[in-house]
């Protein structure tokens, strides 16, 4: 029987290629949860900001992967509509129609206030020179968040500890590095944080096959960059994530 993936934000660049990567490797039946026609697939056009008209969606799903943000940084009445009651109403929507494991769409944003402290703002300016060579990784049990969308981001890991608590659902949270269509690092800055189609798309992948002994997790997803600065290790020991693609073949100067 194949896997049955609710996927919201599908029209997306990441619901895009994770979209594809599934339907080429096959053995997934996908719907996606969107305000815009999706091509290919099972369409339930709603806004995740309305719990009753996104709720049926859910219904007979094994995974939800929650793609769908709001990404002004500072706009609160847009984070809280799209990533504060709209993750709330996945969750819930998850919970009430009995789906056993939800994929956040969390961010790097979620520690980028780490980016004003040394080394990590060298890193991120690109004056690498100031660069000790042994710098302490920033791990996935770290919080510093940067605007109101990188401290949404942490409502909605948090939320989704409490759901798994709870709830005894598993839920999966990605702090999703930097992707574009253009697939290559666009600021010095991205240098550390690129984030590769092929890899995106795998470890999204991933996550939805995770072991069902995955209840909680919260994962980094950069591909395999010199300067970069989260830590892979634990989603290389826990989903084998091993990424394919480097800031390094693209490296941005400014």
């Amino acid at each position: 029987m194949p896997t049955k993936v609710l996927i919201t934000g599908m029209s997306g660049l990441i619901g895009g290629l994770l979209k594809d990567h599934l339907q080429e490797l096959g053995g997934y039946e996908l719907t996606a949860l969107n305000r815009s026609q999706v091509e290919g697939v099972r369409n339930h056009p709603a806004d995740i900001a309305d719990f009753d008209a996104i709720r049926p969606a859910f219904d007979g799903q094994d995974v939800v992967v929650h793609l769908a943000a709001y990404l002004g940084a500072q706009d609160w009445e847009g984070q809280h509509a799209g990533n504060v009651v709209g993750t709330y109403n996945v969750f819930e929507a998850a919970r009430q129609a009995g789906v056993k494991r939800v994929i956040f769409a969390s961010s790097g944003n979620a520690i980028r206030g780490f980016e004003f402290v040394s080394p990590y703002k060298e890193i991120a300016s690109g004056k690498y020179d100031d660069v000790p060579d042994n710098f302490p990784m920033i791990t996935h049990e770290q919080i510093r968040p940067e605007a109101l969308y990188g401290a949404a981001k942490v409502w909605g890991e948090a939320l989704g500890r409490h759901f798994s608590d709870d709830y005894d659902m598993s839920i999966i949270c990605v702090r999703i590095g930097s992707v574009h269509r253009e697939n290559r690092p666009m600021s010095v800055r991205e240098n550390a944080i690129y984030l590769g189609h092929r890899d995106i798309a795998n470890m999204l992948r991933l996550c939805i096959d995770a072991p069902k002994s995955v209840k909680y997790d919260v994962f980094f997803a950069v591909s395999n960059n010199k300067w970069n600065y989260r830590d892979l290790s634990h989603p290389k020991e826990v989903l084998g994530y091993e990424p394919q693609e480097s800031a390094d073949d693209n490296f941005f100067v400014a």
